[in-house]
């Protein structure tokens, strides 16, 4: 079983999604335990607080290392558990990290807020840092879901059939190739006939085709970054 745990000052803020649909599934199946703490139950402020103005000066707030300390290692225990600090300078989260991360056991995230951290957190008990793109949100709160959801739908047995993962867009350095159901005729837009032609290996050569033609229509990117991968050529 993959244990998440997620540290936030936030925690209703997760029940929809952690509480419906494949994630809500997992934990009733006990392939995945998502356990979300109040940060603020573990400060020593009289008043709960968890920020403070930032040393040097400068707009914002910035979160206090006591509170976030305290809880990774209430929440760790004598576990070994990774921590992950949810924050738009971190490394960029890919399906290839999400993977490695899909068979560790134990999971903490941080949700940072304001203006960060304080940096001595960052020494003391966090393992990595994560972005979900180069944009900044309000808190560290949807970064964490995505990260949850992005994860845990890796763990064997999660989702249904193993190889709807393996097709799934960025899993062959490809984005995924489109999908039609029925009918085959929708106000005039027909179903490309290879797909109704019941030959496997043309449906396949096919699909390859399109997820060529999407990546490079898309995500040129993602070309570039495997040039001459034979994967491509089919």
């Amino acid at each position: 079983m993959l244990r998440i745990d997620i540290i936030t000052i936030f925690p209703g803020m997760f029940s929809a999604v952690l509480g419906e649909s494949i994630l809500k599934r997992a934990q009733e199946k006990k392939l995945v335990d998502f356990r979300v703490h109040d940060l603020r139950e573990f400060s020593k402020d009289p008043h709960r607080k968890v920020d403070d103005r930032p040393f040097g000066g400068g707009p914002g707030m910035v979160m206090t290392p006591q509170p976030l300390v305290d809880a990774v290692r209430k929440v760790r225990g004598r576990r070994k558990a990774h921590v992950i600090y949810m924050c738009p300078g971190g490394a960029p989260l890919t399906q290839k990290r999400a993977r490695e991360l899909a068979v560790k056991r134990n999971l903490i995230i941080l949700c940072g807020h304001y203006e960060g951290i304080d940096e001595r957190v960052r020494e003391m008990v966090v393992d990595e840092s994560i972005s979900i793109g180069d944009y900044v949100l309000t808190g560290g709160e949807v970064p964490a879901m995505v990260v949850a959801d992005c994860v845990a739908r890796l763990v064997p047995g999660v989702v249904g059939k193993g190889e709807s993962l393996e097709e799934e867009s960025f899993e062959g350095g490809l984005l995924e190739y489109p999908h039609y159901t029925r009918p085959a005729n929708f106000c005039g837009k027909r179903v490309p006939p290879v797909l109704l032609s019941g030959n496997h290996q043309a449906v396949k050569k096919w699909r390859m085709a399109q997820s060529v033609e999407r990546t490079q229509k898309m995500r040129p990117d993602l070309l570039d970054k495997s040039a001459g991968c034979g994967a491509r050529s089919g």
